[in-house]
């Protein structure tokens, strides 16, 4: 057996405002529910910043967003290796052969090699990208950088 259902607003003809209280202005527009998106936060006052104070970078300006694939390098510089490479071979994170110091930056949770300082010891350094200064430095001590390239497949050599 169908039922037949009704609209209700045929059950409230003779109601003057339909179930929505007294007055034309309640139900109509935005202004019966405060305005429209983030009406009544605060923006422009200081009554009800509270409630959005949670909510990140609400407040202020922060510019534009790049479009495309952004790479963000985890950087080291020379003069790091140079002050450290005992501890990094003493913990087996590098090792030396024939007085050449054999470095792999990813395993060491770097991509990216930058010149700083100068460079005094022979080096043989794995990484994704290096700088060309980093890149002279090396080479200018005797040593070598081999680039196996970045995530985009391409292997960068400078900043």
């Amino acid at each position: 057996m169908t039922v037949n259902k009704r609209k209700k607003n045929t059950r409230q003809r003779g109601g003057r405002w339909h179930g929505w209280g007294r007055g034309h202005a309640h139900h109509k527009g935005a202004g019966n529910r405060g305005g429209r998106g983030n009406a009544g936060t605060g923006k422009r006052s200081d009554h009800n910043k509270r409630k959005i104070y949670t909510v990140e970078n609400y407040f202020g300006k922060f510019g534009f967003r790049k479009k495309g694939q952004i790479i963000h390098f985890r950087v080291v510089n020379t003069d790091y290796l140079e002050k450290n490479i005992d501890r990094l071979v003493k913990e087996k994170k590098a090792e030396l052969k024939n007085g050449v110091y054999n470095v792999d930056l990813i395993k060491i949770g770097y991509d990216k090699l930058l010149a700083k300082d100068k460079v005094k010891r022979k080096f043989n350094i794995t990484c994704i990208a290096a700088s060309a200064g980093a890149k002279e430095k090396i080479e200018a001590a005797g040593g070598s950088i081999k680039l196996l390239g970045n995530t985009a497949g391409e292997a960068e050599t400078t900043e």
